[in-house]
């Protein structure tokens, strides 16, 4: 029940979570990669912090759907926010990606800039805390290079004379919290402190929302002082991102600015339900250093002035999160009504399944903007879409197969002549001993096979449907190098969640496209020069070495499935 493949369930619906719901649930700089999309390259753009002269389309188009859907949920669930920064370090404008290993091209991966870039973020980030350390993850907690970069951080801001207060939040599948104790954490942290525990007060929490409806927090936060943040979809695993020769690929992004507070406001809302809902035989696990109590806001209690974040520059930022299943249970202030996704009979699969919260539930859907935000950005799309992710169907059982109104907004692009690029994660990964487990189908055919029912479903001719995939659509597994496997022979695992639309906005965080009812928490970014710099780091470099493993490639006639 508690092998290492399956303490990794938070990231894909497996190992004992799979047997309870059965028996009841830096990188390196980028060389210069040719994109085949043919989208127009992006028009010249000031750097990221200044204004954009042609608006925010992308952002207005999220906007008004969350507004929508759940409206009061705003500054709890998600919030806009001008006067952001891209958080990059003096002579790297393309440093707030934070990408893990970063070993593009090769498959050895021997040298690692882009683990190296995570790490040294995160401890400088820790290190410049003057009052609070918000961390938030999958469990189990950080180990490895990823604790030691918490503790160098944090004895390097002791060392400049604060005295910071740190909460550490776990979100940890059924029964898989008894391997991520909040009081051993503790302990393990205060011991690596030495003296400077003395001035650090540590609140550590694990916590499963709603154990037969698979519900923990897979958020993945850093706010120190809410005004700087790092997330995305990384976890602080050695096992998986550091002592492996054959790594997670993943992705994080750094900002500053009130999109950072937005992020501690969220943070609080997952504490106030851990802080009311503690105790040994209670859904979260508590322990703290000094005699701490539960703190449900932390930066609000000890900065009353936390609110009014000063602006680090001119990026404007949608953050949105949600709260998965058993912290609320819909927002009463709501009106939306979603339409019925049609003819997906197909969506569910196998003897035992869950209530279809994804394709199905109204209230579930107005605490979880963040799957209407992402179906929003998809939608808003005119030129290109670019897909990168660990899959884009689910653990079906007991899930549904996948968000059928994501396949038909897919399907109607596809119709459309908008360009569609998938890249996920190595099908080879399924279930192999071993390998993480980071992969959900047998087969790229599973993702061609769906879009192709719902694009004839939409044209009414299976011709056509096929028609329109071979001359828009591009879908491969991934791969970090030339080779088919890494050097070690495992097959290459991504666990990017990951959307960028029209060379111009993007979405970056730890929510999966898969149906999962988890608590995550990402951002929706519009900035041209952002998004090309995503494009020139990862997506370029993505494909230049995916492409060959394509099934479908308008670029080239690969038309497979």
């Amino acid at each position: 029940m508690l092998s290492p493949q399956s303490r990794r369930s938070g990231r894909r619906l497996a190992g004992s979570a799979l047997a309870l719901a059965a028996a009841v649930g830096v990188l390196p700089v980028a060389p210069a990669f040719a994109d085949p999309a043919p989208a127009p390259a992006p028009a010249p753009a000031p750097a990221p912090g200044a204004a954009q002269a042609d608006g925010t389309p992308h952002l207005d188009a999220v906007e008004r759907i969350l507004r929508q859907v759940s409206p009061g949920l705003e500054g709890v669930v998600w919030q806009r926010t001008a006067g952001n920064r891209l958080d990059a370090p003096a002579g790297d404008p393309g440093g707030w990606l934070l990408q893990t290993p970063g070993c593009w091209g090769d498959a050895s991966c021997a040298e690692r800039p882009g683990t190296k870039r995570v790490l040294d973020r995160m401890r400088e980030n820790i290190s410049k805390a003057t009052r609070t350390v918000d961390i938030s993850t999958l469990a189990p907690f950080p180990d490895g290079g990823f604790q030691d970069a918490i503790v160098d951080g944090l004895k390097a801001s002791v060392a400049a004379g604060n005295a910071p207060h740190v909460r550490i939040l776990a979100g940890a599948a059924p029964l898989l919290n008894i391997t991520a104790l909040p009081s051993k954490y503790r302990d393990d942290l205060v011991a690596r402190l030495g003296t400077a525990a003395d001035r650090v007060t540590i609140e550590v929490a694990s916590m499963t929302t709603a154990k037969t409806a698979f519900s923990w927090n897979h958020s993945k936060l850093l706010v120190v002082d809410g005004q700087s943040v790092i997330t995305g979809g990384i976890n602080n695993w050695k096992g998986d991102y550091l002592d492996t020769a054959h790594p997670v690929t993943d992705v994080d992004l750094a900002l500053n600015g009130p999109a950072a507070a937005s992020a501690g406001a969220y943070l609080d809302t997952l504490w106030d339900w851990t802080c009311r809902n503690s105790g040994v035989f209670s859904a979260a696990w508590f322990a703290s250093s000094k005699g701490a109590g539960c703190t449900p806001d932390l930066e609000k209690r000890l900065n009353p002035a936390a609110a009014r974040v000063p602006a680090a520059g001119n990026v404007p930022v949608i953050a949105v999160g949600g709260l998965g299943v058993g912290i609320r249970d819909s927002d009463p202030t709501s009106d939306y009504r979603p339409e019925p996704a049609a003819g997906a009979d197909d969506v569910t699969c196998g003897p035992v399944g869950l209530h279809d919260r994804t394709n199905d539930d109204r209230a579930y859907e107005t605490v979880n903007p963040e799957e209407n935000a992402l179906r929003s950005l998809v939608a808003s799309a005119t030129s290109r879409i670019d897909i990168s992710q660990q899959d884009v169907t689910g653990t079906c059982p007991p899930m549904p197969r996948y968000d059928a109104r994501l396949f038909d907004l897919l399907a109607g692009k596809l119709a459309d002549g908008v360009k569609v690029r998938i890249v996920v994660s190595d099908p080879g990964n399924r279930g192999t001993v071993g390998s993480g487990g980071y992969s959900q189908i047998k087969s790229l055919n599973e993702i061609s096979d769906t879009l192709a029912a719902r694009l004839t479903a939409r044209l009414g001719d299976p011709a056509q449907a096929r028609t329109a995939m071979c001359r828009n659509l591009q879908l491969a597994p991934f791969r970090a190098a030339s080779t088919p496997t890494w050097a070690d022979g495992h097959p290459y695992a991504l666990h990017h969640k990951l959307v960028s639309v029209d060379g111009s906005a993007f979405f970056i965080g730890s929510k999966n496209l898969y149906p999962a009812w988890l608590q995550d928490f990402g951002y929706v970014v519009e900035n041209r020069t952002a998004a090309a710099q995503l494009d020139a780091q990862l997506l370029a470099p993505q494909w230049q070495y995916s492409q060959a493993a394509a099934t479908f490639d308008y670029s080239s006639g690969r038309c497979q499935g």
